[in-house]
């Protein structure tokens, strides 16, 4: 079996996904490296979801190979589960227990003991700043609330890799900002980040920036790097949305 090299969490090699004749994924490789925030910008309906999909075990590639966290994903899906948090793009919360009975069944579905599972209660809570919130059910949480429960959920049993999929849709300007704060701080502490998103904006935020298009990985670099390699003798500072309509416009990649 090849060994994934020890800088890197994530390692793709032409990924493929097909959903009958229809490509979703069409032959994307690209890796991560440990302690890097990820960025993957693009439409809806560009391919972020379902290459995240597949990388975190859910979904089988049609084609292709990747390894997380040195684990094989077609071989080694269940065991990666317990390395990895997931955020998806839809709050994968119950709605009708409240947000310590959300915690508290996420510590349990990771086998945390019981001990254990206090403590990363009780710090998710005080984390997401939810404690005078903790008995009140997750339906009636406002957005950036869910937003901040989802996440504590998915850091319940301190993976090394999080998965976010477009993790800051539908919510307001300051709930995104405490969002990202609180990716800086898990990166600095050594977790590998990869963030699904479309807004352009927040790809600034990332140490690398992965844009796809119609299934395919068209760019990749820093942000300060895909403005250069786009726009090389420009005089004023582009913007990543400047970027993304130059790309999609020459329907190529640089």
């Amino acid at each position: 079996m090849e060994v994934t090299p020890p800088h890197l969490a994530i390692e793709a090699h032409d990924l493929v996904r097909r959903f009958g004749s229809f490509v979703a994924v069409d032959h994307v490789t690209f890796s991560v490296a440990k302690g890097e925030v990820f960025g993957f910008l693009g439409p809806n309906g560009s391919g972020k979801s379902t290459t995240i999909r597949m990388l975190t075990g859910i979904l089988a590639p049609s084609s292709g190979k990747a390894r997380v966290a040195g684990l094989e994903v077609a071989t080694q899906s269940r065991q990666i589960k317990f390395r990895i948090g997931y955020m998806s793009q839809k709050f994968s919360l119950y709605e009708d227990m409240s947000v310590q009975e959300n915690l508290e069944f996420f510590a349990a579905i990771y086998r945390l003991p019981k001990a254990r599972a206090k403590e990363r209660v009780q710090w998710a809570i005080e984390e997401s700043q939810l404690g005078d919130r903790r008995k009140a059910l997750t339906r009636d949480l406002p957005g950036g609330f869910r937003q901040r429960l989802a996440l504590s959920c998915s850091l319940m049993h301190e993976p090394e890799i999080l998965f976010l999929d477009e993790p800051t849709s539908g919510v307001d300007p300051v709930a995104r900002r405490h969002f990202w704060d609180t990716i800086y701080k898990l990166a600095h502490g050594g977790t590998t980040v990869l963030v699904t998103t479309h807004f352009l904006e927040e790809s600034e935020f990332c140490d690398r920036v992965g844009m796809i298009l119609d299934g395919k990985l068209v760019a990749i670099g820093s942000p300060r790097r895909l403005k250069e390699d786009v726009f090389p003798h420009n005089t004023h500072e582009p913007t990543m949305e400047d970027v993304f309509v130059e790309l999609v416009h020459r329907g190529r990649s640089v």
